[in-house]
């Protein structure tokens, strides 16, 4: 959803940067999320899933940037921002859940 949206992104030199960064955090959110769940100690699994939550967290921060500049409508831009804060909230949970244990 989010790489679809980047693609209505103006071709601006900052809007070609924040494109950028938004490809790179993107998948790597679900790469890392997918390497956590084959994960071959609770350590390994436990930094996957900060690498996750971290880069869930940058893909929040680039789309309220977007947000910031007027840069696409609301319709098309809130589900997508309210999809990245659910998966920053569920990733810190279970981060937070297997540090605690």
């Amino acid at each position: 959803m989010i790489l679809i949206l980047s693609a209505k992104l103006p071709d601006t030199p900052e809007g070609r940067a924040v494109r950028y960064q938004i490809s790179k955090s993107v998948p790597s959110v679900g790469a890392n999320y997918r390497e956590a769940n084959r994960a071959k100690s609770k350590a390994d699994f436990i930094n996957k899933i900060r690498i996750a939550e971290g880069e869930a967290c940058e893909n929040v921060y680039w789309l309220e940037v977007i947000q910031d500049m007027n840069w696409l409508a609301d319709d098309d831009l809130l589900p997508a921002l309210k999809e990245g804060n659910e998966l920053l909230a569920i990733f810190t949970s279970i981060h937070d859940s297997a540090t605690r244990r």
